[in-house]
């Protein structure tokens, strides 16, 4: 079976929503590129993905809820904060019902943008 929804922009894979998630999404997306400001943004596993120096965060919207992956060590960092959401290993679920918690969003997200230059950094120093 073929897959229908290719998309080749975070643009194109918004869009597709209802108009109130395009909106949590969209701030989402802001939250992110704030963040990670030297981020690159590219579709990843048919979502949402931004990457610096390899993936750093994914996110993706569900009929209940909005998922974020920010890496296993992303939901460790932040197991306190995150407990009160249903999540795995390497994701978080945010339900649409209730307010996204993008302050804790952007901690994250900073917390993976300081990891991953750090891996970056480690490296160079090997070359």
């Amino acid at each position: 079976m073929e897959d229908k929804n290719k998309f080749s922009s975070i643009d194109e894979y918004i869009v597709q929503f209802p108009l109130e998630v395009q909106e949590i999404l969209q701030t989402l997306r802001k939250v992110i590129k704030e963040s990670a400001p030297d981020a690159k943004e590219k579709i990843s596993y048919q979502m949402p993905t931004f990457e610096l120096h390899g993936n750093l965060v994914h996110f993706a919207a569900f009929k209940n809820h909005i998922g974020f992956y920010p890496a296993p060590s992303g939901i460790e960092a932040f197991a306190r904060e995150l407990s009160g959401y249903k999540g795995a290993k390497g994701s978080v679920q945010f339900p649409l019902d209730k307010p996204m918690p993008y302050e804790l969003i952007r901690e994250i997200v900073t917390f993976r943008v300081a990891e991953n230059m750090k891996k970056a950094e480690g490296k160079s120093k090997k070359k």
